[in-house]
């Protein structure tokens, strides 16, 4: 497994608008988002908002790396979603003619990941820069769901990015040996797909949360790129 290096997905990157600015260079065909856009999702979203405190519902590289401001973090569940590396990327970890996968919340089962709680004086602000991070391209559609505890007890109320699964981005169901096969070899402007995956299990293991699943892909990964370099 490759050393662990800063991230290069800042707070600062995203504020200046950088990780658009990748996107658009490395996958020029893809249609993004627009700030107006954004913006109206942004809108759309808190005009839904359920009483109460906003958490934020990381699954994937928000569990290793935030970027954001809150004032509480815990693991949480939610319903009738399964964390699933069925988002196909050209850009930031991938390139058109190596594309990478990363991490969706796609429809059907659960997951365990954590959550953070917003403070009220910079929800917009902080939420702004999430919205800057994960709608880039609109490949997710954030949606408000329960947030449960580890005894399944409801404490709030998280945005989740759940994928489009009628988006040109949409990677679902593919082969084993094809995801193995992405992950371990694509990267881009923002580090190599098989860093996000091992990043991700690590920041699991670290909060005590089992994914047996990606270990076993991690652990697979592995062996492909052992394979590649004669090892």
């Amino acid at each position: 497994m490759p050393e662990t290096r800063p991230h290069l997905l800042t707070r600062e990157l995203i504020e200046a608008g950088g990780v658009h600015a990748i996107v658009a260079r490395d996958a020029p065909g893809l249609r993004l988002l627009t700030e107006e856009e954004r913006a109206a999702s942004l809108r759309a979203t808190l005009a839904e908002r359920p009483p109460g405190d906003v958490w934020l519902f990381g699954y994937g590289s928000l569990i290793w790396n935030p970027t954001i401001h809150s004032v509480e973090r815990r693991t949480a569940r939610i319903a009738g979603w399964h964390r699933a590396f069925c988002l196909s990327i050209r850009a930031g970890r991938g390139t058109a003619e190596k594309p990478g996968l990363m991490l969706g919340l796609d429809a059907g089962g659960d997951c365990t990941g954590v959550a953070f709680r917003i403070a009220e004086e910079v929800l917009e602000a902080e939420l702004a820069l999430i919205w800057r991070r994960e709608m880039v391209a609109g490949s997710y559609v954030p949606r408000w769901v329960d947030a449960l505890d580890r005894e399944g007890r409801r404490f709030g109320s998280a945005i989740a990015f759940t994928i489009d699964a009628a988006g040109e981005q949409y990677a679902g169901g593919l082969a084993r040996e094809i995801v193995v096969e992405r992950l371990a070899t694509a990267s881009g402007a923002l580090g190599s797909a098989a860093e996000y995956l091992f990043q991700t299990r690590d920041g699991l293991r670290a909060h005590g949360i089992p994914d047996p699943e990606l270990e076993r892909l991690a652990a697979s990964v592995e062996a492909a790129q052992r394979l590649a370099a004669g090892g």
